[in-house]
């Protein structure tokens, strides 16, 4: 095992466990088959007639549950407001669009390339899971796009996706009541461009540095901005914690929607770190791939000749919407949200504990706030980066926690995206509705 190559810095969590829909006339009559991928699993339609006996696969529907009496209450009963999805929205280096995206993972076409956006050459990592082509026309305001940093420009993006996904058109969103519509998408590094390209001006003259360097740097502007142009007076802030950054934002946005304090949120991540401060400062911590010579090879969890992570950029949006709130709107309903949970290892800066304490409590706690058994799963979309340390004691953690289940498949999106860091949350949770969704 190379000790010289060290893990990302990760705060373990596990987002989710998310239902799928069936039949009215099945509701009763079925077990209810539940999936965690990342952890999350998915989905069947809800309420558009385009229901069905579930499939074979991978990961399994969970039977919606039983429909329940509302209760009148100024502080309603979290387990009485139901969250559902409803949109989803990704910018990634696999494809801007989620059926895209999801095609392209499988046919396992790889998004990771040599870097084209500044020349590192004299950098011993030259691969990145780069976005080549992308747009905000339509999305973002030309003269505000080239003032934001590129989180903000793919966190925009994703997020008025995510809404036509969901089929929020200019009619729905007049009848939305904005007061209970909020924003929580987070980032793991924030503007570090414009930051960065502050401080190269700087060196000339404070008079040549951009004026917006400073708010268009912070984490939560993001979400600021993607509000004000909707005009949604919700909740709104962004959570930074590294890699687990998505996570932590769909779970709080849920329980915003389960405490009665919201009826809808964007929620996910957003990050663009290839740069060369962002590409330096992983090449520093010997953190990165170098294999060069085979980009589409160079993310490989769990291989026994991984040599470290490749960084990728990109956001992953989702539309989380209280039940009855989508239905009386007749939204497409993608999967249920049931639960999460959140921990910390406690342990050491970038290395996971050994033992995986973390992760275990993680994974038991998200299980029991969703109702779901440790038997009931049968898809993981796993946080496995490709480094030496991290993806063995990830491993170790979930075989600790599931045993040898044969049911249970477990993969790693990174090997084709590569880590999208503050937004690899985002993404995955797309991938893994996508999984039932489409099969």
């Amino acid at each position: 095992m190379a000790a010289a190559v060290a893990p990302p810095l990760c705060t373990w969590l596990v987002a989710a466990c998310l239902s799928a829909a069936c039949g009215d006339g099945e509701k009763e009559k079925q077990r209810r088959h539940r999936g965690v991928g990342g952890l999350f699993g998915s989905h069947r339609r809800l309420g558009s007639g385009r229901r069905g006996g579930a499939r074979s696969g991978m990961a399994m529907s969970v039977a919606l549950q039983p429909e329940r009496t509302a209760v009148e209450s100024k502080k309603p009963d979290m387990k009485q407001r139901r969250v559902v999805v409803t949109g989803m929205g990704v910018v990634t280096p696999l494809g801007h669009d989620p059926d895209e995206f999801y095609n392209n993972l499988l046919r396992g076409i790889s998004g990771i390339s040599e870097i084209e956006a500044f020349d590192c050459s004299h950098y011993p990592t030259r691969i990145a899971g780069e976005i080549k082509s992308f747009s905000t026309d339509g999305w973002v305001a030309p003269k505000l796009a080239k003032r934001m940093d590129k989180f903000m420009q793919y966190l925009i993006t994703a997020g008025k996706k995510a809404l036509e996904n969901a089929g929020i058109t200019e009619e729905v969103m007049d009848e939305l009541e904005k007061s209970r519509c909020g924003v929580l998408i987070g980032s793991a590094m924030g503007g570090m461009k414009v930051f960065s390209d502050a401080i190269e001006a700087l060196r000339v003259s404070y008079k040549k540095m951009n004026p917006f360097c400073v708010p268009f740097a912070t984490t939560n502007m993001g979400s600021a901005i993607l509000a004000m142009d909707l005009g949604w007076m919700g909740p709104n802030y962004s959570i930074s914690t590294a890699c687990a950054t998505s996570n932590f934002c769909i779970l709080n946005a849920a329980n915003h929607i389960r405490r009665g304090e919201a009826d809808l949120m964007l929620c996910g991540g957003s990050d663009a770190p290839i740069i060369p401060i962002g590409l330096g400062g992983f090449v520093a911590c010997r953190a990165l791939s170098q294999r060069n010579s085979d980009p589409a090879k160079a993310s490989r969890p769990w291989d026994v000749d991984r040599d470290g992570f490749v960084m990728g950029e990109g956001s992953g949006v989702l539309v989380l919407e209280e039940l009855e709130h989508a239905k009386q709107r007749g939204a497409e309903i993608y999967a249920e949200f049931l639960g999460g949970s959140f921990t910390c290892d406690a342990y050491h800066m970038t290395e996971p504990h050994p033992e995986g304490k973390g992760v275990i409590l993680c994974i038991e706690n998200a299980l029991a706030d969703s109702g779901v058994t440790k038997e009931d799963i049968n898809y993981i979309n796993a946080h496995a980066t490709s480094t030496q340390m991290g993806d063995l004691k990830e491993f170790e953690a979930l075989n600790r926690c599931f045993g040898q289940n044969p049911q249970i498949r477990v993969n790693s999106t990174k090997s084709m995206t590569g880590h999208l860091l503050g937004a690899a949350g985002g993404i995955e949770a797309v991938a893994a509705i996508q999984v039932r969704r489409l099969m």
